[in-house]
Order: C-alpha cells, then sequence, then structure tokens
C-alpha cells in the first residue's frame, strides 16, 4: 500500500474511534466507549483525570440520570507525527435533556476534543483525550413534535435502540 493511502486509511480508522465514543456516551454503552482508548490512556476533563476504567465508570454515571444524550460530530483534524503517533482536535455538538427541580432542560455542549493517537499492534486508539468546551446553553424543553408523531421511532439506550438488532433491518416480507 503507497504511503498516500496508508495515511488515507489511517485518518478514517482515527475518525472512527470518535463516532464509537460518541454511540458509547449515547446509548450508555460503556464497553463501546472504553473499547477506543489504549488499556493505559489518560483523560483530562478538568473535572476528571484519569484511566479507561474511572473515565467509563464516571461517564455512566453522569449521563443515567438524563432523558436523552446526543452528540453530533463536527471537522475531524489530524496531523501525523511519524508512523505510529498521531493528534487530532474534534469538534463536537452534545444535547443532553436533564431535569433540575422537576424541570425538563435542554442542555447543549460544544467544544473540541484534543487527543493524542496511537497504533499499536497495528490499531490505532486513543492514548489521550481532553475535552475544551467551547460554549453551553441550557433552554427550556420543548418536544411539541413528538406529539405529534407518537408513532414515530425515538432512540433508546442499550440493549433497546434500534442500532443493537440488526438481525430487524431488512423489510418485512
Amino acid at each position: 500500500m503507497s504511503r498516500e493511502l496508508r495515511e488515507v486509511a489511517d485518518r478514517q480508522e482515527i475518525a472512527d474511534l470518535s463516532g464509537i465514543y460518541m454511540r458509547g456516551l449515547d446509548r450508555l454503552d460503556r464497553d463501546a466507549l472504553a473499547s477506543v482508548f489504549h488499556d493505559d490512556a489518560y483523560m483530562d476533563y478538568g473535572f476528571f483525570r484519569g484511566g479507561v476504567g474511572g473515565f467509563a465508570d464516571m461517564c455512566m454515571r453522569a449521563l443515567e440520570s438524563h432523558l436523552v444524550n446526543h452528540h453530533m460530530l463536527g471537522q475531524i483534524n489530524i496531523e501525523f507525527d511519524g508512523e505510529d503517533v498521531a493528534f487530532g482536535e474534534v469538534y463536537f455538538q452534545a444535547f443532553h435533556r436533564i431535569v433540575r427541580d422537576g424541570e425538563e432542560l435542554d442542555l447543549f455542549i460544544s467544544g473540541r476534543y484534543v487527543d493524542r493517537y496511537e497504533r499499536r499492534d497495528g490499531a490505532w486508539k486513543i492514548s489521550y483525550r481532553s475535552e475544551v468546551n467551547d460554549w453551553a446553553r441550557e433552554d427550556p424543553a420543548t418536544d411539541g413534535y413528538f406529539e405529534g408523531q407518537p408513532a414515530g421511532h425515538r432512540g433508546a439506550r442499550k440493549p433497546n435502540d434500534a442500532v443493537y438488532h440488526r438481525a430487524r433491518m431488512k423489510k418485512p416480507t
């Protein structure tokens, strides 16, 4: 494989880590979340500093009380430092439906993950991740759309979300 083609494949493998990470958060899938990190990875989110196990546990505890979580990825900038190290800046926007004092609120947080990736044993994973928050806002929740579309499919957490039921992904006979 040419150097250029290898770099394209490496960029895609690295970018895929962020998609898996987001699914882990949104579906409360601890295993998916932890799978994108090397076992000795370090996370620095300001309010959390530590390793993979503690980080994954903290995320699950923090998000389990939310009614809904939805993370979106923006641009992903990757710079290689040799063949087995890369640095990244991953833009995100996170939506959280929270309840405070009995009122449902929509919390939006936008920021960036600042990462170090390493290829070990042929696989890219995150060896360091920090979160930089650029802005946030809270609004009262409004869900008129769902009231008017009661038969519409809605997201759920693992194992109930549609993404975990591939056998159902076919046209009925």
